[in-house]
């Protein structure tokens, strides 16, 4: 009987040690995907309506991906920001009311607990005409790649997390391009489609749950050229507060701010808020 006993113990021993080792030799997950898909609807109608106003439609289509890479070092984050929207005011036709294409990445080795040594690369622009509805007849101010920018450069990445992190680049190429029909704006040269710089980059994401149901958002850039108007300091500040009603309905209020002398001499500003659907899903890929 003891003998049965001590076949028996050993048994599940060996199982047991067997069911930790396969555990602890399942490959760890190297690409985090996370991607978020919303639709915010707004509308807006008025009949005999003593006070005035216009039939109005609008729509948002915001589609942005996260993808983050870990191998033993290496640390390689990007993310794709992209965003259009179009209103429909009676009498008026349709309007833009949003577009934007970014391509932002960050490829690191580390160095510390939190440091990289690091190379940044963005890229950003739009996909439809741009007018000043202002003006009678409107007038063109912008089209696709009209401007758009490239900028990239090495730099030290402090990371705690994908959700709070920091990247210091001194010496930073960026690339400004436009089509012939807008020669001589956004910074670029009279007769020329492409204006280069070298600055100082400095960017921060931080993403934080404020309470169970509201997540702020909060993406910045700051840059400043070397090489004409030094210490002059464009500011790119995006900001997303998202509140959740269930699990495909978020509320979201979009602030966002920049400040460049070269694309225009005010301060831009733009402000987004709605209700409407949303998807977000999340994936690990161990290859």
């Amino acid at each position: 009987m003891k003998k049965i006993l001590l076949l028996l113990l050993f048994f599940v021993c060996c199982i047991s040690y067997a069911q930790k080792k396969k555990k602890d030799t399942l490959p760890q997950p190297k690409w985090k995907i996370h991607g978020r898909f919303a639709f915010i609807f707004n509308q807006s109608s008025f009949t005999n309506w003593a006070s005035g106003g216009e039939n109005t439609i609008a729509g948002n289509l915001n589609l942005n991906y996260d993808f983050n890479y870990k191998k033993n070092n290496l640390n390689w984050d990007t993310r794709l920001i992209t965003s259009y929207g179009l209103s429909h005011i009676e009498d008026k036709g349709y309007r833009k009311t949003d577009d934007r294409l970014e391509l932002n990445t960050l490829m690191g080795y580390k160095t510390g607990k939190y440091w990289f040594l690091s190379f940044l690369g963005n890229f950003r622009t739009q996909y439809t005409d741009g007018f000043n509805y202002r003006t009678e007849p409107r007038t063109l101010v912008s089209q696709f790649f009209s401007p758009a920018y490239l900028t990239f450069g090495p730099g030290m990445l402090w990371k705690k997390s994908d959700d709070l992190n920091f990247n210091i680049a001194p010496a930073t190429a960026r690339y400004t391009f436009v089509n012939k029909n807008f020669a001589g704006q956004f910074g670029v040269n009279e007769g020329k489609t492409t204006a280069f710089s070298l600055g100082f980059n400095l960017s921060g994401y931080y993403k934080f749950t404020i309470t169970s149901n509201i997540e702020m958002e909060n993406i910045l850039t700051l840059y400043t050229d070397y090489l004409a108007n030094v210490g002059n300091i464009d500011v790119d500040y995006l900001t997303n507060i998202r509140f959740k009603v269930n699990k495909n309905i978020k509320m979201l209020i979009t602030l966002h701010t920049i400040i460049d002398d070269n694309a225009s001499p005010n301060i831009q500003f733009r402000q987004l808020f709605g209700l409407g659907l949303n998807y977000s899903f999340h994936e690990k890929v161990t290859y």
